[in-house]
């Protein structure tokens, strides 16, 4: 089969969320002895932007979300083994430390903001749900973050959100990393008030507030 062809048929396993075939075609393209970072650059992730795009026109929903992220991870499961075989990684497009703040056990939606972001090329670390605030920091200072994403669905454990800032100004970190939050009763009001660097409502929105805080959006 000639590359873009396999190409333009990873991509649409991804847009129609068909894992089975998504992985098929990873194990077809290591059979070809195609570059797997490219397979993943062409392939994949051409996908994935595409799905992004159908859900901000309003044609998917969060259960094609779902089955896309999960398609694109499992097709990454078999390239990823051979990347590092090869010695040739995806240089990450970024670093980030993602979670839900301690208090707070709801993850669903911070599951599958992480499974865009690394499905868009970012180096993802998830810390889970009920997360101590010290943990978020000391993640980043361990990998060298370059994002801290922290997830709140109740009002009682926002203000976790607002505390980090403050442990991060305290710690004179402030600088370092940019801070961005989200969660069902967050807003981009909330946000701005406790001096965090963005707010998205949802999984593709983090994924262009994440590459426009990092200078890599459209147009740059």
């Amino acid at each position: 089969m000639e590359k873009e062809k396999i190409y333009s048929l990873m991509s649409l396993a991804i847009i129609e969320g068909n894992q089975e075939e998504a992985i098929r075609l990873a194990e077809e393209a290591l059979k070809l002895n195609l570059d797997p970072t490219e397979v993943i650059e062409k392939g994949y992730i051409p996908g994935i932007q595409k799905v992004g795009d159908l859900w901000e026109k309003g044609e998917y929903f969060l259960p094609e979300l779902i089955a896309s992220s999960e398609a694109m991870k499992a097709a990454m499961a078999i390239l990823e083994p051979e990347i590092k075989k090869r010695d040739k990684g995806l240089k990450a497009k970024g670093k980030v430390v993602i979670g839900t703040v301690e208090g707070d056990i709801h993850d669903i939606g911070k599951n599958i903001v992480a499974s865009m972001l690394q499905a868009s090329g970012f180096e993802v670390h998830d810390l889970g749900a009920d997360v101590k605030l010290e943990k978020f920091i000391d993640k980043a200072e361990e990998v060298g973050a370059d994002i801290i994403g922290l997830s709140a669905l109740l009002t009682t454990t926002m203000i976790g959100q607002k505390k980090l800032v403050e442990i991060l100004k305290e710690r004179q970190l402030r600088e370092r990393y940019k801070v961005i939050v989200g969660g069902a009763p967050v807003t981009a009001e909330w946000a701005k008030s406790i001096g965090a660097d963005g707010y998205a409502e949802n999984a593709v929105t983090a994924v262009h507030l994440v590459k426009e805080l990092l200078g890599q959006s459209k147009g740059r």
